[in-house]
């Protein structure tokens, strides 16, 4: 049976795999998994019959649903406004946060831009402990994870490619875990040597019960470890179950990829996080693309599991559904976020469902036990890929409800008009692209344009749920970038060769990057030493991965080929190529050209506003009630133009006091709260950097606070450091 052939009997890219139960009753679920909520839940004065104060933030999301929900109500609409400053802690050094703070009783968990791990008083930001692994880390860190069996709590942390169990109290490595508090994320993943993997813990892993599911950041180009689900006991750190997202012969998938191809494909990876439905035991877990991102010869069909919402069973990591919403993705359309549950009504009755936002503007909702669309979806045909080797997918699945949160197809009349000069610009530029919309394949030798561009749509920040009207709030994107292919020419140097198959894909093959998102490599000795470079091609920084196969000449070679304009040494021999590359023989004939976000030469986005989005979607209808523009340029705003929006990152929470709460927006470094029923601006204020994470609020002492991470690293025009920053009523 062929890959599409099996696709089809199996319902599409769509399968459930039969009926599934409830394997535990909701009470002990909660108890045994949860931890804090046993604590945290008391009855709120005035709250809705049912609804319960959780006065904490114990969960990455809020709790295990992802909601990113408070039923805390002191801060409303009605007093919003009296928001102000109360107190703040430096982090300590510039850099980047994305942390979603954890909050367990009066304790706040936070990291630092180099991932050392941090309580604090939540009432006054007072430093109760620290931790520091010892290593150097440059890379996103986006939150913890916190289990507890109602007598003792772990707080269970990434470092890098290490998760560590620290006792909440002291901060102290539990040397019962692991190997001695800690386990090696790049064991486990069936790898002969597993040091050159990378596998970094960005978004934490899922508590159920008395294990930790965790996936994890790989790199986006070969060699890349094969993207497993891994559950690991919370106790001794022993693996409990491993989900193979490249299926192993005989596993349901595997006829959906080249045979073999597991041996060598990596990636498939869960880097966005995941939610649990914990009465149903199901662990829903998105994953993003296969690599190569762009060049798919070597991975020829649907490619399961890859650019899959998994439904699994999470007591023993067996498949239940699966939806594939990408085929063959030569996009790099990862899921960017972790699902939302949510319970919705639909023709007068009640359904448990399960919602995932895309990067290119589409919710989709499923019925959370059996993978059934609860809007219809239909498999839409597009382009043929005419690049040699590659064959795209002929349909891709596409929802006919909700409306996309973002623009589809990029045309003239959406050009820049902020100044005759930009448009006159834009207009050339556009001319040489081709655009026709979501999924055309890149070419050789021209620029395919990509809308909403590869940092969203929605992104990692993820989604906010009112769990009890069932409306959703996404942040969005709204800027187009292009991309395309060019061909990997025979011979030349290592470092060349290395660069053009590793670093140009964020860099482009001119060095020249797509600041501020890539920066320009040129002149590079001119600004870091010999030893800063090879600390960063070692540890990573931001959104760029270590590379830990690069070693002996193919490290020399690739650091020459940065110093200079061409680098002297010529690949010597077979087994240094191997040291990197791992298939020499085998390299892409392709490779991507680099990710180009189209901005005009002032570095305004090329396209009329708005740039950024916050939108409201019922998801009972799949109707809006309002969407809005996200962010200024403050320097525009002076000039008249106010409502552009601006890119984002990090999410919304939204609260039982009738508000929606973000930062995000990167320009004007402002944290803002919305009325949830109409959109409405209610109150604002100015963040030392930009606020670029997702914030949490909690209740100490009978008063409520709103902390955000806010940080320098996405504006390297504006303030440069790191901070958390904490509002409250007077």
């Amino acid at each position: 049976m062929s890959a599409r052939a099996e696709g089809l009997e199996r319902n599409g890219r769509f399968h459930c795999e039969g009926k599934f139960g409830i394997v535990a009753a909701m009470m002990t679920a909660l108890l045994v998994s949860g931890g804090a909520h046993a604590f945290a839940e008391v009855a709120q004065r005035g709250a809705p019959a049912g609804e319960a104060t959780r006065q904490d933030w114990p969960v990455y999301g809020g709790d295990s649903s992802g909601d990113r929900y408070s039923p805390l109500r002191q801060i409303n609409r009605d007093n919003v406004q009296q928001l102000h400053l109360v107190w703040k802690f430096d982090a300590g050094s510039e850099g980047g946060l994305q942390t979603h703070p954890l909050v367990v009783g009066r304790r706040i968990f936070v990291y630092t831009p180099t991932q050392k791990i941090v309580a604090l008083d939540g009432a006054s930001g007072k430093q109760l402990w620290s931790f520091d692994a010892g290593v150097l880390g440059n890379q996103p860190n986006r939150g913890f994870s916190y289990w507890t069996n109602g007598k003792e709590g772990r707080l269970f942390a990434g470092v890098m490619d290490h998760l560590y169990a620290l006792d909440p109290v002291t901060g102290k490595p539990i040397r019962s875990f692991g190997d001695g508090g800690k386990i090696d994320l790049r064991k486990d993943l069936g790898d002969e040597d597993y040091t050159r993997n990378f596998a970094i813990l960005t978004t934490p892993g899922t508590v159920y019960r008395d294990m930790i599911i965790v996936g994890f950041r790989a790199p986006e180009s070969q060699p890349a470890p094969h993207g497993d689900i891994r559950a690991y006991d919370v106790h001794s750190g022993k693996l409990r179950w491993t989900f193979h997202t490249v299926p192993h012969p005989g596993e349901f998938g595997y006829k959906s990829w080249p045979k073999d191809a597991w041996k060598v494909t990596g990636a498939a990876n869960n880097w966005a996080g995941m939610v649990v439905d914990e009465k149903r035991g199901i662990v829903f877990v998105p994953t993003g693309s296969a690599v190569n991102d762009f060049y798919g010869a070597d991975r020829v069909g649907d490619d399961l599991f890859a650019n899959t919402l998994l439904a699994l069973d999470a007591n023993t990591g067996k498949r239940i559904w699966h939806f594939q919403d990408v085929h063959h993705d030569t996009w790099d359309r990862d899921f960017p976020s972790p699902p939302v549950l949510v319970t919705v009504k639909r023709e007068g009755k009640t359904a448990d469902a399960v919602a995932q936002t895309t990067k290119h503007g589409f919710v989709f909702l499923f019925e959370r036990a059996t993978g059934k669309p609860l809007f219809p979806i239909v498999e839409k045909p597009f382009p043929a890929s005419d690049v040699p080797g590659e064959v795209s997918s002929p349909t891709q699945p596409i929802p006919l409800a909700p409306a996309p949160y973002a623009r589809q197809q990029l045309t003239e009349d959406m050009l820049t008009d902020r100044t005759p000069a930009a448009h006159t610009w834009a207009l050339d530029q556009f001319k040489t692209f081709r655009s026709e919309g979501q999924f055309v394949p890149f070419g050789v030798g021209k620029q395919t344009v990509v809308f909403p561009g590869f940092d969203g749509g929605a992104e990692w920040g993820g989604p906010a749920l009112d769990p009890f009207k069932g409306v959703i709030y996404i942040n969005a994107n709204d800027v187009p970038w292009t991309g395309g292919l060019a061909e990997n020419k025979a011979g030349g140097t290592i470092g060349s060769s290395l660069y053009q198959s590793q670093c140009a894909l964020c860099h482009g093959g001119d060095r020249k990057g797509s600041p501020p998102e890539f920066p320009s490599l040129v002149g590079i000795d001119q600004r870091m030493s010999d030893t800063a470079i090879l600390e960063l091609l070692r540890s990573g920084k931001g959104r760029m991965p270590s590379f830990p196969n690069l070693q002996g000449a193919s490290l020399q070679g690739l650091q020459e080929y940065l110093r200079t304009s061409a680098a002297p040494a010529e690949i010597s021999s077979k087994a240094e190529a191997v040291s990197f590359y791992g298939r020499p023989d085998k390299e892409p004939k392709y490779r991507f050209t680099g990710y180009r976000k189209f901005v005009d030469p002032e570095g305004y986005p090329a396209v009329v506003p708005p740039w950024g989005t916050l939108n409201a979607i019922d998801l009972n209808t799949g109707r809006y009630l309002w969407k809005i523009p996200l962010g200024q340029y403050p320097e525009l705003a002076a000039k008249g133009m106010k409502d552009t929006g601006s890119e984002n990152y990090g999410g919304p929470i939204v609260t039982a006091g009738g508000l929606v709460v973000i930062g995000a927006t990167i320009y004007d470094r402002k944290i803002r709260a919305f009325n949830s029923d109409s959109g409405k601006l209610l109150w604002e204020a100015e963040l030392p950097f930009a606020g670029t994470a997702t914030p949490a609020t909690y209740m100490i002492d009978g008063k409520q606070y709103i902390i955000i991470a806010a940080s320098g690293q996405r504006d390297r025009k504006g303030p440069q450091g790191a901070a958390y920053v904490v509002f409250a009523l007077p």
